[in-house]
């Protein structure tokens, strides 16, 4: 329906926008100018206690400092209530004294019947209240006294009854004079398949009226006084008022509690909502018996920024939490969210508030936790990840649902999240026995003269030095270049960094080097001091290294790690080698052993070759770590000692 020019105009001059706020909000005294129309108040559109709200009463527009909502009087109403444009206006106009303009006949028809459905709701609302008082209803009132629910909880929540007959709803309303095709169309009747009478929809069942926003009656839902029904719920069908996914119950005054500064809680069915409300958490809805759809989850963000998802704890609440997952991703905005309370193992809300009453269930909201950690668990609780294919797979996983969140912020953040909650999973523990608190000042082992310090690649006889100054060329190029780390996560996670200091550097270049240099050089600064990364980057031996003179050259430090890394996975190889030699030295020594230790020897002597070492004191290969003449002679004499030692020679 299109309306007449000036007709908004004139809506809008008549009303007072602060009028049609103040229903919602209490103004903050301190703050507002009545006179001047400047009023401030907490928020309706999101959970807050300063008020940031500011409505300009002269101009008829509203703004929130906090979430940004702004308007006017019509996206006001539309927002507050959950209606659409044209009812909004009517609702206005009607305020205002001002007519409606004619409607479309079709429009107007539609409209009109769909009053008329609503009244014949109420009237089903009544006749179930009544029969729930008849004899008839003696089961259903020993049940719902032993759900704890008394006499005025009845009547608050208009609780019925529909006896177990195949017309009595039916001829209730034909004796009232309602037409056929009303009750049909409000779903309480189905016609026969058998050409006799229609029959009622809902027999031997408890019913609950579900509402709209505005408070209309627009379905019920039924729940079977047979243990044997086959549907222990049933809902009204679709109609011209009820549309499933896109109602909640208990929205309306579920809304107005959280207006009030109340969570938002989505529990599964009428009865977890009831519970909730009966004992305080007013601000509870519920789906109607399938999981959220896209429409109830933004219903659920207009009421509040981060609704509380309090589902059964059984596996169905988890998958019901997942699937819910999986829906809200794409969907995310900044400050629009969910949080999760799960219920403990084999109870819903409902149980909980009578088994242990209300603090225990507050107790669970407090500690509610964040979607991205549900989401971590789903992937990552019950599963070994002993292995780089099952690391991997991980990954992909996270990979995939983060991918689906469309605002960059958001998932930047929840990249890093996940990042952190993998560093923690897979964090190498130091060999002796986690770090220390650090002087401030890096130092080198003591062990090491100073011509050795001033040389990369010294290794003179001290297997731990090498190891100890290998890894500080790693750690100081990721740390000038950190944009390359994420290149050489594995390998980072595989140092071992017996030193405390090297272990903050590694942890540290894992879990903020996506933040940068600054970043990361502000995490250094916090765990060891403002000199310690100075220090160790002017030490002789690692202020040569061209990546650590030129900050920031990514080829460079690619190259330099991933050379460093390789020197140490080789020496570890030659290291473990010789170990299992030795062990096998123990009896006597056969062609095995001589084999694997010759092997060992031409891995020594294969050893990588890097600039600026002594010739005279070292040889390197090509793809080994550095080794000494000494070394590999004292091989070489070790095994012509047990060739020749063995029997028969």
């Amino acid at each position: 329906m299109s309306l007449p020019p000036g007709f908004l105009d004139e809506l809008r001059t008549r009303l007072s926008l602060g009028q049609v706020v103040g229903r919602k909000v209490m103004w903050d005294a301190r703050k507002s100018n009545q006179g001047k129309g400047d009023l401030w108040a907490p928020c309706p559109f999101h959970h807050e206690k300063t008020a940031s709200f500011h409505v300009d009463d002269r101009k008829g527009y509203y703004y929130c400092f906090g979430c940004h909502a702004k308007g006017d009087a019509i996206s006001f109403v539309r927002e507050t209530e959950n209606v659409g444009f044209m009812e909004a206006v009517e609702i206005l106009a009607g305020e205002a004294g001002m007519p409606m303009p004619e409607r479309d006949p079709r429009a107007q028809e539609k409209a009109d019947r769909r009053t008329l459905l609503a009244e014949v709701m109420e009237q089903a609302v009544q006749h179930f209240r009544l029969q729930l008082k008849t004899g008839a209803a003696t089961d259903a009132r020993a049940y719902l006294d032993r759900r704890g629910l008394s006499a005025a909880a009845l009547d608050r929540w208009e609780i019925g009854f529909a006896p177990d007959a195949w017309q009595g709803l039916w001829d209730a309303l034909k004796a009232k004079g309602v037409e056929d095709d009303l009750i049909l169309g409000a779903g309480l009747a189905k016609p026969s398949q058998k050409g006799g009478k229609p029959y009622d929809t809902f027999r031997g069942r408890i019913m609950f009226p579900i509402r709209d926003a505005r408070g209309r009656c627009i379905a019920f839902g039924g729940r079977a006084m047979d243990p044997n029904d086959n549907a222990k719920y049933l809902n009204s069908p679709e109609t011209e008022l009820f549309d499933k996914g896109r109602s909640l119950y208990n929205h309306g005054p579920a809304r107005t509690a959280a207006g009030k500064g109340q969570p938002l809680i989505v529990a599964e069915g009428y009865m977890d909502v009831i519970a909730l409300a009966e004992h305080g958490f007013g601000a509870s809805v519920a789906p109607l018996g399938t999981a959220v759809t896209e429409h109830q989850l933004q219903m659920m963000w207009r009421v509040s920024p981060e609704p509380i998802i309090a589902l059964d704890g059984d596996t169905a609440g988890l998958r019901a939490a997942m699937r819910l997952i999986d829906l809200a991703l794409p969907l995310l905005e900044a400050g629009k969210s969910l949080r999760f309370a799960l219920m403990p193992e084999g109870q819903d809300p409902d149980d909980l508030l009578k088994a242990q009453g209300a603090p225990a269930l507050q107790k669970l909201l407090d500690g509610a936790i964040p979607m991205v950690t549900l989401l971590w668990q789903r992937e990552t609780e019950g599963r070994d990840f002993d292995s780089p294919e099952r690391k991997a797979a991980l990954d992909l996983a996270l990979r995939d649902k983060i991918k689906r969140i469309q605002d960059p912020s958001i998932r930047q953040h929840y990249g890093q999240a996940i990042k952190d909650l993998r560093w923690q999973l897979f964090r190498p523990q130091n060999r002796n026995g986690g770090a220390r608190k650090s002087s401030g000042r890096w130092q080198p082992p003591q062990s090491a003269m100073p011509t050795t310090k001033s040389s990369v690649l010294a290794t003179a006889g001290d297997d731990h030095l090498s190891v100890y100054l290998r890894e500080a060329v790693i750690l100081a190029a990721l740390i000038c270049t950190p944009e390359v780390a994420e290149d050489f996560e594995s390998g980072l996670e595989s140092l071992g960094c017996d030193d405390p200091d090297h272990a903050i550097l590694r942890d540290l270049i894992l879990r903020h080097a996506h933040g940068g240099a600054g970043v990361l050089r502000e995490k250094i600064f916090a765990a060891l001091g403002p000199d310690a990364l100075d220090n160790m980057l002017s030490s002789r031996h690692l202020a040569i290294i061209p990546c650590i003179r030129t900050p920031g050259d990514a080829d460079m430090a690619r190259m330099t790690v991933a050379e460093e890394l390789a020197k140490l996975s080789a020496a570890q190889g030659l290291d473990a080698e010789i170990a299992d030699a030795v062990q096998d030295l123990a009896g006597l020594a056969d062609e095995g052993v001589t084999w694997r230790l010759s092997q060992a020897a031409e891995a020594a002597a294969n050893a990588t070759r890097s600039g600026g070492e002594d010739d005279t004191e070292y040889e390197t290969g090509e793809n080994g770590a550095d080794i000494s003449r000494s070394e590999r002679d004292a091989f070489a004499a070790l095994m012509e000692t047990i060739r020749f030692s063995k029997p028969g020679r």
